[in-house]
């Protein structure tokens, strides 16, 4: 998944319209931005495999920042993070939950490579395997973020104006 998670960000733009839209799209891929520092540092690990299908990536050790344990972690530390700073505490949910979302998002185009907790069983359903519907996928989620956002924009300038 890569654009798909940025719908979960139009999304939470929609509920909390105080939270910049940019602090979201950080949010919906921080797990992939943490995960891709510690790859470079040798914490997690992957490998390339140009025999599957779509995606080359064999994603075989990611415990700290894909298994769903640590997506919990991370979300509630984003959260904190942003109730902090923007002062609220439903700035903060929002942020937290669009954090979280990306290990739901990973669970549907991932093949079984994303742990409940470092060293457990890995779970994920492999739409990855069949990019046609893994692109439709994805499209269809990015759209209606943008939709719902848009959605609620124009409600919120009707309110302002009326």
């Amino acid at each position: 998944m890569l654009v798909g998670h940025y719908s979960a960000a139009f999304l939470a733009k929609a509920a909390e319209p105080r939270v910049p839209l940019w602090a979201l799209a950080v949010a919906a891929q921080l797990l992939d931005v943490v995960w891709a520092l510690l790859v470079l540092l040798g914490v997690e690990h992957l490998r390339l495999d140009p025999s599957l299908p779509s995606n080359p990536l064999d994603l075989y050790d990611m415990p700290w920042t894909h298994s769903l344990a640590a997506a919990v972690v991370w979300s509630v530390l984003a959260g904190a993070l942003a109730s902090r700073w923007l002062a609220s505490a439903r700035a903060g949910a929002v942020v937290a939950a669009t954090v979280a979302s990306h290990w739901v998002f990973d669970w549907l185009v991932h093949r079984p490579d994303l742990p409940l907790w470092p060293g457990s069983a890995k779970l994920g359903l492999g739409l990855w395997d069949h990019p046609a519907w893994a692109l439709a996928l994805e499209l269809s989620l990015l759209l209606f973020g943008v939709v719902v956002w848009a959605c609620a924009r124009i409600e919120s300038g009707r309110k302002t104006a009326g």
